[in-house]
């Protein structure tokens, strides 16, 4: 009886947290200019359709606007890449779905693979946006419009114009701010190590810890991708020496917390606050950063920890004349290897993508074997609510969409009761592509409210004969249709299939990190710097693909959420050993152990590997203590308690 009674306890509570997260507004900067673009990509094509008087040819062009849409805040060079190849991509996929409309099967495993690929690629490469949505809509909303493959070159003509807009508009930026997003990344990561330094001491200080690692490893990818200019080269390169000196700073505070188990004094955490707030300081600059010095004697056990910020201090107040002409960026992994190492049924990215895929060809099969009226918003509206990594995020969109829909069919109502035509469609599609942008960042519910009324109007314009009730009822019953095919499909397929997975990649990463640590003891004889840096490229992916079926095991339905939760520090343990291991393959490249030190070591690891792929509490810990790497042994010690605790995998 007790526990019937603890179990409608939780489910209550389970139950108000969930309705609470479906309407709350997330908080969060507001992206005024992304939401004027935005709106100015697809309004622009139609003003100018309608000036030509060619209204549908103005619509179709506002296709081309989505490509805005994968805007994000990566480096100029990586978003000169790739919005062109959006636009490329959406265009052709206009051209391609023009050819084959008259052939329903083929457009359904044709949909199903866009599904699959974009969600793959995405995925993997870790690429900001929406992913598969506009790209399914490109292609669909093809077999809405007159058959006529003739078209086709035409329609992937006018297409490309309007992406290429959209790419070119996306560039005026970096005219003005060419490192944008690299100052950002970077002053992420000293926000973090100012966080993780006030909370040295205390119960957040592993979450805080887990914060720098992955505030550390975003400034990296974001540094090497960056474009370095000859005008700006040495404002470039003063960013990747203040994320390279960063990581020292962060081993100087690790070190700290290891050996100290009091609070550092607060005056330390504010000079690691003030380097943050000046990171943004330009050669030239009048206010240089002046940090106040300790006493010997107030500095104490810190002495170390301060002189890395010093130097921090030092090259924040050089002039770019005196910055080192060549630095060394961070080496990123092959794009392909990862595309190819991902192919792999243990790869969650891999196993979404196909039942995103499947999916989607199911929801094209019901949109094309039953009468509806705009087949293709039964797959997009799938898609859309499939675009959550969880079943949990896929029934909030699910729900999200209905409502936004419901609420943004009674906002089409309005608008076409006053029978707009020409101009006045152009403008109210521009506002309403602008407050969609607005409003994505708050609640997936608002979003459906302002895009619904938009396709509403379009394509009550671009017929003008039909009847609008019939737009409407079509629209609601084929986003109904849509989601609950994508919310079905989710659960069937994939409702334990993170979950299940976790003890096999968190063996699969322990076991990558003993290679790691072989091969870097080999390397004091060999010097192989190729061979090491494949190694860390492998335990990096395997690392990634243990976090992203965390994330999505906490999404399950059902989910046992207090062993999920007893993981985290296991996990957060294994993200900081390889880091560990990273820097000293990126720094000396090799490490010094006698062949005890090493067999011991790595008898260690195996011994946890082993434990958890037999999914049994880890027993008999042996602690370790090597003089070469005595933070990897540290944290590898604190894995072995976590893992003692508690069978987490049952």
């Amino acid at each position: 009886m007790k526990n019937d009674k603890n179990s409608s306890v939780n489910y209550k509570r389970n139950l108000q947290f969930m309705i609470k997260q479906l309407f709350e507004l997330r908080k969060g900067p507001t992206p005024w200019g992304k939401a004027f673009c935005a709106g100015l990509c697809a309004g622009l094509p139609v003003l100018i359709g309608i000036l030509m008087g060619n209204f549908e040819l103005g619509l179709l062009g506002g296709i081309g606007g989505f490509t805005y849409l994968y805007v994000f805040n990566e480096t100029y060079v990586s978003r000169m890449k790739k919005i062109f190849l959006v636009a490329v991509t959406i265009s052709f996929l206009v051209g391609l779905g023009t050819i084959v409309a008259p052939y329903h099967w083929l457009v359904i495993l044709i949909i199903g693979l866009i599904g699959f690929m974009a969600t793959f690629i995405f995925g993997v490469l870790k690429v900001p946006g929406p992913a598969a949505i506009f790209f399914i809509l490109s292609f669909t909303i093809t077999t809405s419009m007159p058959i006529n493959p003739s078209q086709a070159p035409l329609r992937f003509l006018v297409v490309l114009a309007s992406g290429l807009f959209a790419w070119a508009l996306s560039m005026v930026g970096w005219v003005k701010n060419p490192h944008k997003s690299e100052i950002k990344a970077v002053e992420d990561v000293y926000l973090s190590l100012g966080g993780f330094c006030g909370a040295i001491g205390s119960e957040d200080m592993n979450n805080k810890r887990q914060m720098v690692i992955e505030a550390l490893r975003r400034g990296e990818e974001t540094l090497s991708s960056g474009y370095v200019s000859k005008k700006n080269k040495m404002e470039f390169n003063r960013l990747v020496l203040l994320n390279q000196y960063a990581d020292d700073l962060f081993i100087e505070l690790i070190e700290v917390s290891f050996y100290s188990s009091s609070k550092v004094p607060q005056e330390i955490t504010d000079r690691i606050r003030e380097l943050y707030k000046n990171i943004r300081l330009k050669d030239g600059e009048v206010d240089k950063i002046d940090l106040k010095r300790l006493s010997k004697e107030s500095a104490g056990e810190y002495t170390k920890l301060l002189d890395s910020i010093y130097d921090i201090e030092k090259l924040m107040n050089m002039h770019l004349d005196g910055i080192e002409s060549e630095v060394s960026k961070a080496v990123r992994p092959s794009r392909r290897m990862k595309l190819i190492k991902a192919l792999d049924m243990d790869f969650i990215v891999f196993v979404n993508s196909v039942r995103y895929g499947v999916v989607l060809s199911i929801s094209a099969i019901v949109a094309f074997c039953f009468p509806f009226t705009r087949p293709y918003w039964i797959p997009l509206s799938c898609a859309a609510v499939m675009f959550g990594t969880t079943i949990m995020s896929t029934f909030n969109r699910a729900v999200l969409r209905c409502f936004g829909t419901i609420v943004g069919v009674l906002i089409a109502t309005c608008i076409l009761s006053l029978h707009p035509a020409g101009i006045i469609v152009a403008i109210i599609n521009m506002i309403l592509t602008m407050i969609t942008e607005l409003v994505v960042v708050r609640n997936y519910a608002l979003v459906a409210m302002f895009i619904t009324p938009n396709a509403l109007i379009l394509a009550e314009a671009a017929t003008k004969n039909s009847n609008p009730s019939q737009f409407i009822t079509g629209r609601v019953t084929d986003i109904i249709v849509g989601s609950m095919i994508g919310l079905i499909g989710t659960y069937i397929i994939g409702r334990k299939s993170a979950s299940s997975r976790l003890p096999g990649l968190i063996t699969k990463l322990i076991r990558s990190q003993s290679r790691a640590i072989v091969r870097l003891e080999a390397n004091k004889k060999n010097n192989n710097i190729q061979d090491i840096q494949w190694i860390k490229e492998k335990m990096e992916i395997n690392l990634g693909n243990l976090k992203l079926a965390y994330n999505t095991a906490l999404g399950e339905i059902p989910r046992n959420q207090e062993k999920l939760e007893f993981m985290w520090p296991a996990i957060a343990s294994l993200e900081h050993i390889s880091y560990l291991i990273g820097k000293n393959i990126e720094g000396r490249e090799y490490i010094r152990l006698s062949d005890q030190e090493l067999a011991q070591i790595l008898m260690v690891l195996e011994k946890i590997a082993t434990a958890v792929e037999q999914k049994h509490v880890l027993k008999d810990i042996r602690t370790l203590d090597i003089d070469d790497i005595p933070k990897i042994c540290k944290e590898v010690n604190n894995l072995q308690e976590i893992l003692s605790m508690k069978n987490m995998f049952i």
